[in-house]
């Protein structure tokens, strides 16, 4: 039986389960004059296996004070922290597993609306997957980005700076001492990793959805403003109460698009072609890689930071306006007639809006940093279902290529390969990793940005070269590296009859990935070809996921939800 959904059936009535109910609240301490305002779910995702969450705490207890003042009784409620450093394998396996039991947690319990808190690249998408699915009435606050770490005068971005830091070590130009130096001064604060990330593309995502309060996206984790930002969102779901506004009045296409748009022109992270998709897919939106490509086309890179370009997203592009202003200059291209959880149309909040006060993280709309988006949708036959790149951290030069392929079903024999001074490998190799895709890896792990830049070809001033992967790369990374090959090779995908030798033609501008091949001759090979899941698993969730996971491009949820 369908437990009841809103406090008013929950309590209503004179049986021996009402009884039962008001007694075990008042248990907590609370009284009738709490029971007699709407209940309001906060929905808690702080863990300390999470420093992306690690202030949540607070920001909960802020949102609480929103909701007393505003007439509610708020109860919060906890449910899974998802970090992918903390996890030993691929933490996208969880956050279907977040998405469902957030599910159940809003749709079971006497909420009549609910806030949910998260930051992070699993936990956001997690979240409004679940909020779409539950349709309540909502409102996401964004934990934030961290502030910046500093080493010995040069400003630190986490994961971004990793990459280079690493390299450098490769080739000897950092020591073991440096490393443990520098460790300490990579990350300036807890919140999410302060570059234009998955999870700061995700917070973004929710205030350009209207699921979020503007302005809230990229205030810092640690600010006094995140704060009020918190106490406001409690006082603001008491108006989406009052007013019955559900995330299902909210979450159109025309809402979907402008999430799209603006990722594009914030140069964010790939990983927002899977989410953005999943999260459509609840609200019953069919989003096709079509419309990412015609977007990016029509939409321009705008905003200058981390991994793409220089900034980071708590301060020089929370400076210069963040998601506000941003939204101020694409104002042309986006859909301002859709509902926001500020109860007003996105059209009355950009009345308000300030325009960019740095053009040189913010551009103006007709003096972009480039013409198109961030990111680019590929196909051919060496993705049938499409695969993407991230144009604005790929190396021009590299756009368009064409080169002997290297083939590699291990990571570690990738490595091997790349760090050995004596291989073959040149800027003439595209080095293709295979076999970790959703049902491969499981998980599609971030593999795409673990392919080292080759120590022979650093020394010699060359820092990128071509790689192609059914896995993932982390938001935070650059370089030239086709992702999300669907179908993977786990899932009989073309990728999986590439020997060594053969052609690779890429042209980014074209939206072209190819191998030299007839479609006989990939058919033949792919009949003696099998690629089982990285490693075993013969129970648990991990084994449904791999069961029951989708393509990338049909967003990696159960078909199912």
């Amino acid at each position: 039986m369908k437990a009841p959904s809103d406090s008013r059936t929950w309590l209503g009535g004179k049986t021996r389960q009402v009884l039962l109910r008001r007694a075990l609240i008042k248990s907590m301490g609370y009284t009738d004059e709490d029971l007699s305002k709407p209940i309001v779910g906060i929905i808690n995702t702080w863990g300390e296996t999470n420093p992306g969450h690690y202030h949540f705490r607070q920001l909960a207890d802020a949102v609480k004070r929103g909701i007393w003042a505003s007439g509610g009784f708020p109860l919060e409620i906890n449910t899974m922290s998802i970090c992918e450093v903390f996890f030993d394998i691929s933490s996208l396996i969880y956050r279907n597993l977040l998405s469902m039991t957030t599910e159940e947690l809003i749709a079971r319990h006497p909420f009549d609306g609910v806030v949910l808190i998260g930051s992070c690249d699993k936990s956001v998408p997690a979240q409004l997957m679940a909020a779409v699915s539950a349709d309540k009435p909502m409102i996401f606050l964004p934990g934030g980005p961290m502030l910046p770490g500093n080493y010995h005068g040069e400003s630190l971005a986490c994961g971004t700076d990793s990459f280079k830091i690493w390299t450098k070590y490769q080739a000897g130009e950092l020591n073991d001492d440096d490393l443990r130096d520098i460790d300490g001064c990579m990350y300036g604060s807890v919140g999410a990793c302060p570059i234009m990330g998955t999870a700061n593309s995700m917070q973004t995502a929710t205030e350009s959805l209207g699921l979020s309060l503007p302005g809230s996206a990229s205030a810092p984790a640690v600010s006094a403003e995140k704060m009020r930002f918190a106490e406001e969102s409690g006082r603001q779901v008491m108006n989406l109460i009052e007013k019955g506004l559900k995330v299902s009045d909210i979450v159109s296409m025309g809402a979907i698009r402008n999430a799209i748009t603006v990722l594009m022109a914030s140069g964010g992270s790939t990983n927002l072609l899977i989410h953005l998709t999943a999260i459509a897919r609840r609200a019953g939106i069919k989003l096709e890689l079509s419309e990412f490509q015609k977007i990016s086309e029509n939409t321009p890179l705008l905003v200058d930071v981390k991994p793409a370009g220089k900034g980071t997203v708590g301060v020089e592009f929370h400076q210069a306006g963040g998601v506000r202003a941003l939204m101020k200059e694409l104002e042309p291209l986006l859909d301002t007639s859709v509902m926001t959880v500020s109860c007003k149309t996105l059209a009355e909040n950009l009345k308000t809006a300030p325009t960019s006060y740095n053009r040189e993280v913010i551009a103006a709309f007709d003096k972009p940093f480039k013409s198109e988006g961030g990111i680019a949708v590929l196909h051919g036959n060496l993705a049938p279902r499409g695969a993407v790149i991230k144009r604005s951290a790929a190396s021009q030069e590299l756009l368009k290529f064409k080169g002997e392929a290297r083939v590699f079903d291990s990571l570690a024999e990738a490595e091997k390969y790349l760090l050995d001074e004596n291989s073959d490998m040149d800027v003439d190799k595209a080095i293709i990793l295979r076999g970790y895709g959703p049902k491969g890896a499981p998980g599609m792990p971030e593999f795409g940005n673990y392919m080292p830049i080759p120590p022979k070809l650093y020394k010699k001033g060359i820092k990128d070269y071509v790689r192609i992967t059914d896995a993932r790369m982390s938001g935070g990374a650059f370089g030239t590296v086709v992702l999300h090959v669907c179908p993977e090779a786990a899932a009989g995908g073309n990728i999986g009859a590439i020997r060594n030798g053969d052609t690779i033609i890429l042209d980014v501008d074209a939206g072209i990935i190819k191998v030299e091949l007839s479609d006989e001759e990939i058919a033949a090979r792919l009949k003696d070809t099998k690629f089982e899941s990285k490693e075993e698993f013969e129970r648990g969730f991990v084994r449904h996921y791999i069961d029951n996971v989708m393509q990338a491009d049909e967003g990696c949820d159960f078909p199912y939800l």
